[in-house]
């Protein structure tokens, strides 16, 4: 698929039980913190209105943001609106684009305007990447793809009268998921790698969830110095969402071998609760925006390279 039909709408307006999301996460250039906004589709045909109506998280539509300050505790700003408000492109096409209220995500932009709480959040973002990957594609199932994988941002994040701006803002992704129902269990991890300031970056991306029969999907992507690693054979060292630490090994099929280690623990775990399509409970799902990680990548008759990140990785964990 091109870049822009990784982002292209999959729901219909007609559909009882799904969720589709639209996520960016970026690091400040300057190292301050990293944020995190979604914007969000469920259940757009059920009755009702749709999403999950009575629910307090229930509104069909709604748009989030979560600021992970390199010093202190995350804060989330979460904001629903009916459908009446929802406007986007129509579904399968492109280019791309879906608005709510004073809210719009499109191809390579986004802005947004939130009030919760006595809190004030606006953001107006561009930005652009040379690397789009697709981790996984299941039809009605589901899928989960990144259209920009070594995205870099500009513009300006405005949260209660303080202003974040830049050209660059900071580094990070754009991804795109879909699916019927959320997953049981999941781990992911979005990492970008720069060699010097202002010089090309290598990203990684990789994804663990349930699947029946008790079978795992598992699949790692390493995009470095212009060559795409899939890695499909993942043995698991470490897995725990407590104090958000998830370690593995990799097989390419021309030998090399990655070793993964990433970090989330630490005061940046955000841990918030997830409605389920069915409406029936919520459940946790624990992100560290701020993450660390290194990769130790091993390629026939080559010496081990090692990456490093210290606050450019973005762990997320739901299931036990």
């Amino acid at each position: 698929m091109t870049e822009r039909s990784l982002n292209r709408i999959y729901s219909s307006r007609s559909m009882r039980w799904r969720y589709e999301v639209w996520f960016l996460r970026f690091q400040l250039a300057d190292g301050r913190g990293a944020w995190w906004f979604r914007y969000l589709l469920m259940n757009l045909g059920r009755p009702g209105g749709g999403g999950c109506p009575g629910h307090r998280q229930g509104l069909p539509v709604q748009v989030w943001a979560t600021w992970f300050p390199r010093q202190g505790r995350p804060q989330s700003f979460i904001q629903g609106f009916r459908q009446e408000e929802l406007s986007m492109s129509d579904r399968g096409t492109s280019p791309f684009y879906l608005k709510v209220g004073e809210n719009r995500i499109d191809e390579e932009s986004c802005r947004g305007r939130l009030s919760v709480d006595g809190h004030r959040l606006t953001w107006e973002l561009h930005y652009r990447s040379t690397v789009h990957t697709t981790m996984t594609e299941v039809g009605w199932i589901g899928f989960s793809r990144t259209p920009h994988t070594d995205a870099t941002f500009s513009g300006t994040v405005t949260l209660d009268g303080h202003t974040f701006t830049g050209d660059p803002l900071g580094f990070g992704l754009q991804g795109h998921n879909c699916g019927f129902r959320h997953r049981h269990l999941w781990n992911w991890t979005h990492c970008l790698f720069a060699d010097e300031p202002g010089g090309p970056m290598s990203t990684f991306e990789a994804l663990e969830y349930e699947m029946p029969l008790g079978l795992r999907f598992r699949k790692a992507l390493l995009w470095h110095r212009g060559t795409l690693y899939t890695f499909r054979r993942l043995r698991m060292i470490v897995r725990d969402r407590h104090h958000l630490q998830w370690a593995f090994t990799g097989v390419h099929k021309d030998g090399s071998v990655l070793t993964a280690v990433i970090d989330g623990s630490g005061p940046s775990i955000h841990r918030l609760p997830y409605l389920k399509t069915d409406c029936s409970a919520t459940f946790e799902v624990a992100n560290n925006s701020l993450a660390r990680a290194t990769l130790y990548f091993r390629r026939p008759g080559q010496p081990v390279e090692q990456l490093t990140t210290d606050g450019g990785a973005v762990l997320e964990m739901a299931g036990d």
